[in-house]
């Protein structure tokens, strides 16, 4: 006699779905309303999910206003500085821009304590918004979106736009407007080799900032390295900006969901060693010496700060639905389908609706995360801290066949040279015989010279680059190297009293008539 439950409708080998929601249709924060949304598998009606939105954002960026961040009381906010928000027409950037605007700017008498009270002061002194228009860096007619941008934050009152263009990047007027010392823009970079040598060429410092913008795009070698490259420029125009303006914070529309997309990206590009700037960091203006940054920047930090990284992408889609906002839209472009950004962003969001919570721990798991050595300094380029001895350390990770090069083009430790020495006085034109290779974090040195089995992206229709050309370099890459003259000779050339050593690697033979009279005969 079998024991089975005939009438049972579900097998044991089957796995029930989980439902989407817990226990209720019910709002669990009021419990009276039915539920709206579904917030990782907590049921919100649409009146407590505003106050629950806003209430993540104020716990992400009220304990970093202050000048001294104090998580544990209660203080008024009062920040050192203005404030500068990065507006990228996307959906987290409207929604940053909107709960700004609700929660700091707009104080009515309702307002706790009266809007004439100490607590409800203004916390910043002034607020500005900046956005960089971006599609000079995309081939095709792209839709500039300047003036639609405007319009949008016509109604915003108590903000002032401040508009970019991300061409700006190759602009020496625009660096010099925005505190920078002049640059000579005749400074290339080599990129037909590892080293990235640096040299000089007449006819650079007659190229448009747009016309350097392309050929540094085009000269890169994949499609994931231009999309890369894109946003590292963005990120750096915003944070000359908003130190030219004495902010004190600047705040990113990055979402739970793009913080995890750029997590994982970052890895994926070998940007690793900095996982954890990636959600919140504090930046300085560039100085040659440890002791002169002290002096020059220690008041001029900039907080990057990105309040919407506990708030998920659908969310942020509800409030901007709910709030009647209006997204602009912004270029986004991940190198193609077979990019790494464009397979991760597929990844993360197909992750997301599947299993919400997963995408919250990788964010806080990539938070946790922190480096076994103290950084060798900061990237030229991306100006985040980079690895000591970028060179030696890809070397020992790398696979790579030096049959075809000659000694003169094989890695320092590979060259079968005799140790030179030069004596003669240090000029300036000293820094056209270097390399930027050793200022560069892997992620960036990764980003220039990394090959693809595709082949090199054709990035604009009108032009390629070619390998024997020198490619532009962004004006605060040429501003470092003209700074650090006299500190440049660090890597593997150290100076003493006017006197510059080359230390190579031996041959057997060198080493050989070195110890000869050290060694036993075999009589």
């Amino acid at each position: 006699m079998s024991c089975d439950n005939p009438a049972a409708s579900v097998k044991e080998d089957e796995m029930l779905r989980r439902p989407k929601f817990d226990k209720s249709r019910d709002c669990v924060k009021c419990k009276e309303n039915r539920g709206n949304i579904v917030v990782r598998h907590a049921v919100f009606c649409k009146a407590c999910f505003f106050p629950f939105v806003t209430a993540k954002f104020k716990r992400a960026l009220d304990p970093y206003i202050n000048e001294k961040p104090d998580a544990s009381r209660r203080k008024t906010l009062k920040a050192s500085g203005n404030l500068l928000l990065g507006f990228s027409g996307g959906l987290g950037s409207t929604v940053l821009l909107d709960i700004v605007n609700e929660s700091y700017l707009s104080r009515t008498s309702s307002t706790r304590g009266g809007k004439n009270h100490p607590r409800n002061d203004q916390v910043w002194d002034k607020i500005y918004v900046c956005y960089v228009e971006t599609s000079s860096a995309i081939s095709g007619n792209e839709k500039d979106r300047t003036e639609e941008v405007r319009s949008v934050l016509k109604q915003y009152e108590n903000i002032d736009l401040i508009l970019l263009r991300i061409e700006d990047a190759f602009d020496p007027g625009w660096w010099a407007h925005n505190g920078g010392d002049a640059v000579n823009m005749n400074l290339g970079l080599d990129m037909s080799n590892e080293d990235l040598s640096i040299s000089t060429r007449s006819d650079l410092q007659s190229t448009t900032p747009v016309e350097a913008l392309r050929l540094y795009l085009s000269s890169l070698p994949t499609p994931t390295a231009i999309a890369t490259s894109i946003q590292v420029l963005v990120r750096r125009l915003l944070l000359q900006t908003a130190q030219a303006i004495g902010s004190s914070h600047l705040l990113l529309g990055t979402s739970l969901t793009s913080l995890s997309i750029a997590h994982i990206s970052s890895v994926a590009q070998g940007g690793g060693f900095f996982v954890r700037e990636e959600a919140q960091e504090e930046w300085a203006p560039f100085a040659p010496s440890s002791s002169l940054a002290e002096e020059q920047t220690g008041n001029r930090r900039v907080r990057i700060i990105r309040p919407l990284k506990d708030v998920g992408m659908k969310e942020c889609g509800v409030w901007a639905w709910w709030r009647g906002l209006h997204v602009v839209g912004r270029i986004r472009y991940l190198g193609g389908k077979h990019g790494i950004g464009s397979l991760t962003r597929d990844f993360i969001i197909g992750l997301e609706a599947d299993y919400p919570s997963t995408v919250s721990s990788i964010a806080r798991t990539c938070a946790k995360v922190t480096t076994k050595e103290e950084p060798g300094g900061r990237c030229a380029i991306c100006d985040r801290p980079s690895e000591r001895d970028v060179e030696g350390w890809k070397s020992r990770i790398s696979i790579r066949d030096y049959s075809e090069l000659v000694d003169s083009d094989l890695p320092p430790h590979l060259r079968d040279r005799q140790p030179s020495t030069t004596n003669r006085p240090r000029t300036d034109t000293d820094i056209h015989q270097h390399k930027l290779t050793p200022r560069l974090c892997y992620s960036c040195h990764t980003t220039l010279l990394s090959k693809s089995s595709r082949g090199p992206p054709l990035v604009f229709t009108n032009g390629t680059s070619r390998s024997d050309d020198l490619v532009p370099l962004p004006v605060w890459v040429i501003a470092r190297l003209q700074t650090t003259t006299d500190s440049l000779i660090k890597e593997e050339q150290i100076m003493e009293n006017e006197e510059i050593w080359h230390s190579v690697k031996m041959d057997q033979t060198s080493m050989k008539e070195t110890i000869g009279r050290f060694l036993l005969t075999d009589d």
